[in-house]
């Protein structure tokens, strides 16, 4: 069985500039996913897919591969991370080279760590499921969410649940954007399975706002 770790790392971040290879904490945002897919030891080959060469030279530092660069078409606003996985898959095998399984581990994921990453393809494994996806449950019911009607004023999304106890209504999830699992022949599969994670380790980094906010949970979480 051969698996192959894929980092998505396009350049021309936007709301963040440079965001993949911006220093957090000390090192390129980029080598905490790199480091993460390394040390979990469960992956024949870890590479960066990336348009940029600075992020590409910044992964060969640490250790990832880049055999080939991502094409103009995947690397625009509206190419999709299923586009990305699609082009390197058949850029391996244009090469001879195939994988059982792939992970697709997003570049902007300081709290990812080995183990977490060991044990998710272990459920995934054991699932039998063709596709994992990482979730974190909502912290409050949504089924008890308000809308606001066309007279501005609040009412409950859902009327029935208004006086429905949170304990008995269906705990909910949220994808957290860190990492996916797939067999690679199966990449658009309905047969997924999940994958829980610890609220505190689930942060999104799409503003400054964000990326201070994963500085301040990182030091706290590190005792720095």
């Amino acid at each position: 069985m051969k698996n192959l770790a894929i980092i998505t790392a396009r350049g021309g971040s936007k709301r963040i500039p440079q965001k993949n290879i911006k220093h957090f904490m000390g090192k390129p945002m980029l080598a905490y996913a790199v480091e993460a897919a390394l040390n979990a030891g469960i992956f024949d080959e870890v590479m960066v897919s990336t348009d940029d060469l600075q992020i590409a030279n910044i992964a060969k530092q640490y250790n990832a591969k880049v055999p080939f660069m991502r094409s103009q078409e995947t690397s625009n606003d509206f190419a999709t991370t299923h586009d990305v996985l699609v082009e390197v898959m058949g850029s391996y095998k244009s090469i001879g080279q195939e994988f059982d399984n792939i992970c697709c581990i997003y570049p902007c994921v300081p709290f990812l760590t080995p183990d977490i990453l060991k044990d998710a393809f272990d459920k995934f494994l054991q699932s039998k499921a063709d596709r994992l996806t990482p979730v974190v449950k909502y912290s409050f019911p949504i089924q008890r969410a308000f809308v606001i009607n066309e007279d501005g004023f609040l009412a409950f999304r859902e009327p029935e649940n208004q006086s429905t106890r949170s304990q008995d209504l269906q705990p909910t999830y949220h994808d957290v954007g860190m990492f996916y699992f797939y067999k690679s022949d199966r990449l658009n599969s309905n047969k997924i399975s999940s994958y829980e994670m610890d609220e505190r380790v689930v942060q999104d980094i799409d503003t400054m706002d964000d990326w201070k906010m994963a500085e301040m949970k990182y030091k706290v979480m590190h005792d720095v």
